[in-house]
């Protein structure tokens, strides 16, 4: 059995420059006293795939399983995990008329390395003053510049 160890707090933001258009993710992970800082992004993207890419992006850089608390402004990712996975897995991701449902990849994605980790879900007043919100957000936000940058 895989001991979960280590309390780890992701603070994540996604940020979309139309929607769709280009994107940027932003993490800010923490452990103990020490942090780092993850952005990235993507030229045709959606703000919804961008918050979603956040936390998929703060698990993947986790080295091994974890108590975590993942803190959102997104109640698209707080409750879709919380709330309206499960339902979604039972029927296949699939929507009335049969296509998928929108993200289904990155859901899937996130649902996997959900499962490796003790998470808990928190959602925050995005634009609000939360610090940490706030610098996951200015990062979400270098990832749509640098996404610009690269593909202007």
């Amino acid at each position: 059995m895989v001991t979960k160890s280590s309390n780890v707090e992701l603070f994540t933001d996604g940020a979309c420059s139309g929607n769709p258009g280009p994107g940027g993710w932003g993490v800010i992970l923490r452990w103990r006293n020490t942090e780092r800082e993850l952005f990235g992004g993507e030229p045709s993207t959606t703000n919804n795939r961008m918050e979603l890419l956040a936390v998929i992006k703060g698990l993947q850089a986790l080295k091994k399983p974890c108590r975590v608390a993942v803190h959102t402004d997104s109640q698209y990712v707080q409750k879709g995990m919380t709330q309206w996975l499960e339902g979604w897995k039972e029927k296949d991701f699939r929507v009335k008329g049969g296509g998928y449902r929108p993200n289904h990849d990155l859901w899937r994605v996130l649902d996997d390395l959900a499962a490796t980790h003790d998470i808990v879900w928190y959602w925050v007043k995005g634009h609000a003053g939360h610090e940490e919100n706030e610098r996951a957000d200015a990062l979400a936000r270098q990832g749509v510049d640098a996404v610009r940058m690269r593909f202007s």
